[in-house]
């Protein structure tokens, strides 16, 4: 098993420099900006219901403690978004600087 990983390994590193003559093509900057954006975007919509869910639990198993919860949640909203945000913000960077 070991042997099999080492040659697939060895013709794979032979390889990439077959790769590294291409020149123009794909602009796969472009391409792989998208689905940063959505992986970025579905992450943090997975977050942010699990969040809410947990913090509507949690206000209704006690109430007094609400407002406690709530600014955690908010907070939390907030450091979920940025990761959508700061994605969005390093494709324009790479987008802008590929082109």
């Amino acid at each position: 098993m070991k042997v099999k990983l080492l040659v697939l390994l060895a013709l794979l590193v032979f390889a990439s420099p077959m790769f590294a003559q291409a020149q123009g093509g794909t602009d796969w900057v472009s391409i792989t900006s998208g689905f940063s954006m959505a992986i970025a975007s579905a992450v943090c919509g997975l977050a942010q219901a699990k969040a809410v869910a947990a913090s509507a639990e949690g206000m209704a198993r006690n109430p007094s403690a609400a407002p406690a919860i709530r600014f955690a949640l908010l907070l939390g909203l907030v450091l979920i978004e940025s990761l959508a945000l700061y994605t969005l913000a390093i494709i324009f960077l790479k987008v802008g600087a590929a082109g």
